[in-house]
C-alpha cells in the first residue's frame, strides 16, 4: 500500500486514541464510580447498584429540586440567549455608522472571566451598596431597590439576566456569520414581488437561518444543563438552595466526600445532555432548507 495513504490513518488513530485516554475512559470510570460507595468515610470501595441514583431521585431528598433548577436555568437562559442575539445580528447585520464598534462592544462580555464577571455583578447587585439600587435610589424609584441575589423569587432570575449579558455576544457573532453566509439575492427578488421586510425575515431569512439556529439552540442548551461557575460566583446555590443546580450539587457532594453520590449526579447529566442533544439536531435540523 502506497505510504502517503497511510499517513493519514496514522494521525486519525492517534488521535482517537489521544481522545479515547483523556475524554471517554474518564467519563466511563466516573460512570462505574457512580456504582460504588465511593467516599472519604468508606475504608473498602463496595458495589452498591442504583442506590445513589435512587437516593438522587428520592422525593426526600433536594437533589430533584436542583434537577428543576437546573431545567428552569437552562429553558430561560436559551430562550433569551437566541431571541436577542438573533434581533441584535438582524440590526447589525446592515450596514450602519460604526458597527464594527457596536459589533466589538457587544462581544466584549464573552471574552471576560466568569469570576470577574460574576464578582463584578455580585457587588453591582448588593442591595445596600450596589450600584443598581444605588442608581434606583438617586432617580426616586426606591421601590424598585431589591435584594437581587437573595430574594428567592429573583436570584434565579438575576443569574439568568448576568449569564445573558454575558453570552449574548458570542451567540450574536455565530448568527452574524450565519446572516452574513445567505445570499442577498432571495431577499432582492422577494422585495421586489412586493414583500416587506417582517415577510423577508420570516420566509426566508429564519428558514436559510435554520442550520445556524439549531448549533445555536444545542449550544445554549448544553450550557446551561452543566452552569456552575456563574451561579457558584453569585449565589452558590442560595438562597435557601433556590438557585442551586446539579453541577453545584456535584461540587457540594464531592465537597462533603460523597464522591459516589456526586459522581452519579453527574452521571444522571451527562445522559440527559446527549439525549437532548441528539434530540434537538434531529428536531431542528428535520427539512433544512438547502441555499
Amino acid at each position: 500500500m502506497d505510504k502517503k495513504k497511510i499517513y493519514p490513518w496514522y494521525f486519525a488513530v492517534g488521535a482517537l486514541v489521544f481522545y479515547g485516554a483523556l475524554f471517554v475512559l474518564p467519563g466511563l470510570i466516573g460512570v462505574g464510580y457512580s456504582f460504588t460507595n465511593w467516599s472519604s468515610y468508606a475504608r473498602d470501595l463496595a458495589w452498591v447498584g442504583l442506590d445513589n441514583f435512587a437516593e438522587i431521585f428520592s422525593p426526600d431528598r433536594d437533589y430533584l429540586t436542583y434537577i428543576k433548577n437546573t431545567l428552569w436555568f437552562t429553558a430561560a437562559s436559551t430562550i433569551l440567549k437566541t431571541v436577542l442575539p438573533l434581533a441584535l445580528a438582524v440590526l447589525l447585520v446592515k450596514e450602519v455608522k460604526g458597527l464594527a464598534l457596536h459589533r466589538a462592544i457587544l462581544y466584549i462580555p464573552a471574552v471576560l472571566s466568569v469570576l470577574i464577571t460574576g464578582l463584578t455583578f455580585k457587588s453591582i447587585l448588593n442591595p445596600q451598596y450596589g450600584f443598581l439600587n444605588q442608581s434606583l435610589r438617586a432617580v426616586g424609584l426606591d421601590a424598585l431597590a431589591a435584594h437581587w441575589l437573595t430574594d428567592p423569587t429573583l436570584a434565579m432570575w438575576s443569574i439568568i439576566a448576568v449569564d445573558v449579558w454575558r453570552g449574548t455576544g458570542y451567540v450574536m457573532t455565530i448568527l452574524l456569520v450565519g446572516l452574513l453566509s445567505i445570499s442577498s439575492t432571495y431577499s432582492e427578488a422577494a422585495m421586489i414581488d412586493g414583500a416587506n421586510a417582517w415577510q423577508v425575515f420570516r420566509h426566508i431569512t429564519l428558514p436559510l437561518l435554520r442550520p445556524t439556529l439549531a448549533v445555536v439552540i444545542v449550544l445554549n442548551v448544553l450550557y446551561g444543563l452543566k452552569v456552575f461557575d456563574i451561579v457558584y460566583v453569585l449565589t452558590n446555590g442560595g438562597p435557601g438552595h433556590r438557585t442551586e443546580v446539579l453541577y453545584t450539587a456535584v461540587f457540594s457532594e464531592f465537597s462533603r466526600g460523597r464522591y459516589g453520590v456526586g459522581t452519579a449526579l453527574s452521571t444522571v447529566m451527562l445522559v440527559v445532555m446527549v439525549v437532548a442533544g441528539v434530540f434537538m439536531i434531529r428536531v431542528l435540523t428535520r427539512n433544512e432548507v438547502q441555499e
